[in-house]
């Protein structure tokens, strides 16, 4: 036996301190240009663009789950030997920061049009330089190992030279045109919304029905918008409506206007709903416009940019509102009102930056030709360029891009890129290029519009990359390697970059993979919402718990394509996960523990110290295959429980034995690094404790984990299956002997005299000292006398164990607890079996709810039958 060595100092304090070490530790990575990438390396190229939140954002958790993902995904591939680049920045986000600042103007008692479009838009860059972009310094504070000197925004020139770039590419290739079409348009924000831009909610309404007509000519429609009818140009109904063929090429009057409208017949309609009539109003609905164009109907604007009403009658000047019941007192007033279904429950647009109901309106308005573009976004997922994981969420992908209209690109705003289109005094229409001198002269004005901010975003991968020009990073760092966002926006913006990606860059796609992960929810699965006072802030997490335990709680929940519940108790626990981590790398340094390489000879390591390398190599294997996979949860639940369950629970225990023995060198090694290997595994989730503690071990050796070699299962032993087998029993062993002292009523840190025998106990014969150790166990006297046994089956044969729990417990006390536990037990049998004995109840109760109590009942049982054996054998 060697003298045990004495404890070593450490400069790591008593506990983790977030506050005191985060901002430090990722300052230190910056300034040592970690995460800075170089264009000119041979290192193979791996590439993330970040989703670029809007200026006007905060850090949400949903960001946080992403922005872990990334980082998580950079990180490893940083230590796997690949040049990374971590692209950021920001999007100008046009409507939302538009609003911002006008309501800033407001407090100020002025408008936008008091300004002017000029002085607005400077406004507008001063409030960026002033306010925006508070979510960078938040992605700090997470962690995010981005490339900061490529910090990207929408706006800048290079990125705005792109989107003209584009815009001039298409329009000269016939794919964007303007032209007069329904879209969706916020009387609040006063300009268009593309569909993504719009949400949808189940709204309370009123649905009436009003006849047309009268006697034989009647016909009844039904409305959810009475107001518009003052824009009815036709009544449809389906040609195969034998109910309505009289009608069909005759004309009903329209109430309250006197104008007559002609009956049609259309496919659209569908003769099984409401009456099997429907009112035709082209300018206020998409669907009434299709009919309107197939049976070249007149199309009457009945409302103003603000939904105004502005046909003539008594209800111009209404909002529509306000119209909607003043048409149908009017009607009723008339007799019209056939029917009225209040509360009516149906779907309804709001905007999404605003909430105001979208009013569907005709417009002059841009828009894209997507149908080749789409086409080719579908064909590069078809063919395994573009990869989705989860693959199931694909069949989403194709559903969108299949089914895609023409997307109107024009937004009715001052802040964003404007239309690069010069209308001239005789109906001129020039689209101008970069490099190209606008027409000037009297009579020459630019389109007033702005583009879609979707637009500009589509093309983030490569015009972040310096696209048209052909510069270094876009020849190595595209295409993108991972894509990663939430489901919710696949077919929003993941689409459009698809699209304009393989569009642009001569069919390469813009990313090798697309990683979906769903949406945070409460503990309960429901949405978080203010609303509902559910939403959890990951900043406040981050002060409370730190960030590394906040990613490590989204990295845990962190499954393709799957919604995550998080509850507080979570973050608590990944928090005692990080303390359980730094004191075990104490304890570790603090005894002596070395990263040495290489390890020592197997005969120079004891059984415990072979079976925990093996495991190491193990669990290297298993998150490398999960992680290529996008198997966060997996991998980081694997890191978690091989942490703490093998490395700390039992290896680090088994070590404190083995420190004072003659192979303490070996054990000295291998727990360092066995913690070497897990920090690295760790890093790139929490990266900021790993780090220091890295730092620590390593003796500062080791530069920083940020460029450390990823750990490889090659470099370590092979699984030895003595070893594990041993190790497995002696694991088997204390297990048992820790829940029969439990059952014999023992405390957890009470020794008591054991006496160990058997065969399988013989074949543990070496471990002895670690098994008293760890199960807490006496060495027997001469005078022992058992007073309870046990008989544990291990691989190597039978174990007994046998106790001596005199004086160790006050037999009144465990006799009154024993006695209190089965009649709980008892009550609870009495319980379930009344229910199962019930078949009134059994008839009506679900299948799993029955299974759940048979469950209850045989634990019941087995209780009672455990307490009563333990009653039984204690003294007398």
């Amino acid at each position: 036996m060697t003298e045990k060595t004495p404890q070593q100092q450490t400069d790591l304090p008593n506990a983790w301190n977030p506050a005191d070490e985060e901002a430090a530790l990722y300052q230190r990575w910056v300034d040592a240009g970690y995460f800075t990438a170089d264009a000119s390396s041979d290192k193979p190229p791996f590439t993330i663009v970040l989703p670029p939140p809007n200026v006007t954002g905060s850090l949400h958790m949903g960001h946080a789950l992403n922005h872990t993902v990334m980082d998580a995904l950079t990180r490893r591939r940083r230590m796997q030997g690949y040049e990374v680049l971590w692209l950021p920045g920001m999007d100008h986000a046009g409507i939302a920061t538009q609003n911002v600042v006008e309501r800033q103007l407001a407090n100020e008692g002025v408008s936008r049009h008091d300004l002017g479009r000029e002085r607005f838009v400077e406004r507008v860059w001063e409030w960026k330089a002033e306010y925006g972009g508070k979510i960078l310094d938040q992605m700090r504070r997470l962690g995010d190992g981005v490339d900061w000197s490529r910090e990207r925004f929408t706006m800048d020139e290079t990125l705005s030279r792109a989107v003209q770039t584009m815009f001039k590419k298409l329009y000269d290739d016939g794919l964007i045109y303007r032209a007069e079409r329904i879209i969706n348009w916020c009387p609040r924000c006063h300009t268009a919304l593309s569909d993504i831009e719009v949400d949808h909610s189940d709204d309370d309404g009123e649905l009436v029905s009003i006849r047309y007509g009268d006697a034989d000519a009647a016909i009844v429609v039904a409305t959810t918008r009475a107001e518009t009818m003052l824009g009815d140009t036709a009544v449809a109904v389906h040609p195969d409506d034998e109910r309505y063929a009289h009608l069909v090429g005759t004309e009903v009057e329209l109430p309250l206007t006197g104008r007559r409208i002609p009956i049609v017949a259309d496919k659209h309609v569908d003769p099984e709903f409401g009456t099997g009539a429907v009112k035709v109003t082209p300018a206020h609905d998409p669907n009434d416009f299709e009919i309107g164009r197939r049976h070249d109907l007149p199309m009457l604007s009945i409302m103003d940019e603000r939904a105004v009403i502005t046909a003539h009658g008594p209800f111009e000047g209404m909002d529509r509102f306000e119209a909607r019941p003043a048409v149908v007192a009017a009607l009723r007033e008339q007799g019209r009102i056939v029917a009225e279904k209040r509360p009516y429950v149906h779907a309804v647009g709001h905007c999404s930056r605003c909430d105001t109901v979208v009013e569907p309106r005709l417009s002059l308005q841009w828009w894209v030709k997507v149908e080749p573009l789409a086409r080719a976004a579908g064909d590069a997922v078809r063919d395994g360029r573009t990869k989705v994981h989860p693959p199931e969420l694909a069949k989403r992908y194709f559903d969108w891009v299949d089914n895609m209209h023409d997307w109107t690109i024009s937004r009715q705003l001052w802040w964003g890129h404007r239309i690069p289109v010069w209308y001239g005094p005789d109906g001129e229409t020039v689209c101008v290029g970069p490099d190209e001198q606008p027409p000037s002269g009297e009579g020459w004005h630019q389109d007033p519009d702005v583009l879609d901010t979707w637009f500009s975003s589509g093309l983030w991968p490569f015009s972040t990359m310096g696209w048209p020009e052909q510069s270094a990073d876009l020849a190595k760092f595209y295409p993108t390697s991972v894509l990663s966002t939430g489901y919710d926006i696949l077919f929003f913006w993941v689409a459009r970059m698809m699209m304009f990606g393989l569009y642009a860059m001569d069919e390469v796609q813009p990313f090798d993979h697309i990683y979906l992960h769903g949406l945070i929810r409460d503990a309960n699965g429901k949405k978080m919402s203010k609303s509902r006072g559910n939403v959890i802030d990951p900043l406040d997490w981050m002060d409370r718990f730190g960030a590394d335990a906040t990613r490590f709680t989204l990295a845990r929940g962190a499954n393709p394509g799957a919604d995550m519940a998080l509850a507080e108790e979570w973050a608590a626990g990944s928090r005692n996960f990080c303390t359980k981590l730094w004191n075990a790398t104490r304890f570790a340094i603090m005894n002596g523990a070395t990263v040495a390489t290489p390890l020592p000879a197997a005969e120079d390591l004891t059984e415990a110290d072979r079976w925990i390398l093996g495991r190491l190599a193990a669990v290297v294997s298993e998150v490398d295959e999960l992680l290529e996979d996008f198997q966060f949860a997996k991998a980081t639940n694997a890191l978690y429980h091989f942490t703490w369950d093998e490395l700390c629970d039992w290896y680090l225990e088994l070590a404190k034995v083995q420190f004072s023995g003659d192979k303490a060198e070996g054990t000295r090694a291998v727990l360092g690094h066995a913690l070497d290997t897990v920090l690295r595994l760790l890093h790139p989730f929490i990266p900021f404790i790993t780090e220091r503690l890295w730092t620590t071990l390593t003796g500062g050796e080791g530069e920083s984990l940020v460029v450390a070699q990823w750990p490889s299962a090659d470099a370590l032993p092979v699984a030895d299956a003595t070893a594990d087998a041993r190790i497995t029993d002696v694991q088997k062993l204390v297990t048992e002997i820790r829940r029969f002292r439990s059952d014999q009523g023992l405390k957890p840190g009470q020794r008591v005299t054991t006496r160990l025998s058997g065969p399988g106990f013989a074949a543990l014969a070496g471990h002895e000292e670690a098994i008293r150790s760890l199960a807490r166990l006496g060495a027997p006297g001469d005078d022992f006398a058992a007073t309870a046994s046990l008989e544990v089956s291990l691989a190597s044969g039978a174990a007994t164990v046998e106790v001596d729990t005199s004086g160790t417990i006050d037999v009144a006390a465990e006799r009154k607890r024993l006695q209190k536990d089965l009649a709980v037990a008892e009550k609870e049998l009495k319980q379930t079996e009344g229910k199962l004995g019930n078949q009134a109840f059994l008839d009506k109760a679900p299948a799993e709810v029955v299974d759940k109590i048979r469950v209850r009942r045989d634990t019941a049982a087995a209780d009672i039958e455990r307490i009563t054996a333990r009653l039984e054998a204690l003294p007398s």
